[in-house]
């Protein structure tokens, strides 16, 4: 039903417009006596055996939703009905912001892919704690970012912030430095400032009573040298996994009219370059630490693809958007039938 009458609909309409619209179209249903039982019965796929252990946490399923559709924890408890395993929030930074210029949102439907440049709009981790505050029992993902404003060489102060306020409210943490829509951001993926940025983390980390995971998600566009770097930061600093992998730059193939615009881009265009990076992450650390795979799953095989390669857990975002909730049900069958 979602392919054949929802999206149609949908996709008539502004990118950021319909994304918010349907964020109240869930709540408000949400609300309805029995939708939220109706939402688990025909998405939620509850089998013990799809229960996944990564990095000390425990994951009733190991589909999740990707950072960047719930920003700022606004709808985690709703969206946790269509079958995620877990949700992640975020970008937050310390100080809430606009973000970009708008439109900073567009579909390439003849490439199954959306290019954003959203910048980071969200409304502060102050806000977003507040929200969290109110959750039992869905396990959320912390995505961390810095203010547009802030300058590079003060950066790690943004990510302490926000580390510090989720800390109680959050099960992992991801520091994000590899959006493009930041200016000058991916350049804390290079290997000096990242592994300071990562250590200061993990310092705080260890004086907790318990330690949160903590996770370094990367960009596609990394070259060879680069991916090798971040094995070598990972195995130094003892963070817990990576997130492989964020939006890409890359323009190769497109078909869509939408494809000069600026941002990053996600959907099927970038499903083999992340299996690519996961792959190669997984095989030169020789397993070392654990990889959520994200990009271009837009099927169960897409997804069973990510986890042949080494990925423990997939998110998904674009895929959503474009099959619907049943490609979160679709994955859990699948990833259960090759069990037999």
């Amino acid at each position: 039903m979602y392919k054949l009458l929802i999206r149609p609909l949908f996709f008539l309409f502004d990118p950021e417009k319909i994304h918010y619209f349907t964020f109240s179209l869930v709540r408000f249903t949400s609300k309805i006596p029995g939708f939220s039982a109706l939402y688990r019965s025909l998405y939620l796929v509850d089998d013990k055996r799809l229960e996944t252990e990564v990095f000390g946490l425990k994951f009733k399923n190991p589909v999740g939703l990707a950072a960047g559709f719930d920003k700022d924890a606004k709808l985690y408890k709703e969206l946790s009905n269509f079958g995620f395993g877990f949700i992640e929030i975020g970008t937050l930074t310390p100080k809430g912001q606009e973000g970009n210029p708008k439109k900073r949102l567009f579909r390439l439907k003849e490439d199954s892919a959306i290019i954003n440049r959203m910048g980071f709009n969200n409304g502060g981790v102050l806000e977003a704690v507040e929200r969290l505050k109110a959750n039992n029992g869905v396990l959320i993902g912390g995505n961390i970012g810095k203010n547009k404003l802030t300058p590079n060489e003060e950066a790690t102060s943004d990510y302490e912030i926000c580390f510090d306020a989720l800390y109680e409210h959050v099960d992992y943490f991801v520091v994000n430095v590899s959006s493009p829509n930041t200016p000058n951001l991916r350049a804390l993926q290079d290997k000096e400032p990242l592994t300071e940025l990562l250590q200061t983390l993990q310092n705080k980390n260890l004086a907790k009573p318990k330690q949160k995971p903590v996770l370094l998600k990367i960009a596609p566009d990394l070259t060879d040298e680069q991916l090798l770097d971040i094995i070598d930061i990972v195995a130094v600093t003892k963070i817990a996994g990576v997130i492989a992998t964020n939006t890409t730059i890359s323009r190769e193939g497109l078909q869509s009219v939408n494809k000069a615009e600026m941002g990053g881009l996600s959907g099927k265009p970038l499903a083999k370059r992340a299996t690519e990076v996961i792959r190669f992450l997984s095989e030169k650390s020789n397993k070392a630490f654990p990889i959520i795979g994200v990009g271009g799953i837009h099927t169960a095989e897409d997804a069973i693809e990510k986890l042949d390669a080494g990925a423990s857990l997939v998110q998904l975002y674009t895929g959503f958007i474009y099959e619907g909730p049943a490609l979160v049900k679709a994955i859990n069958k699948k990833v259960l039938a090759r069990m037999n």
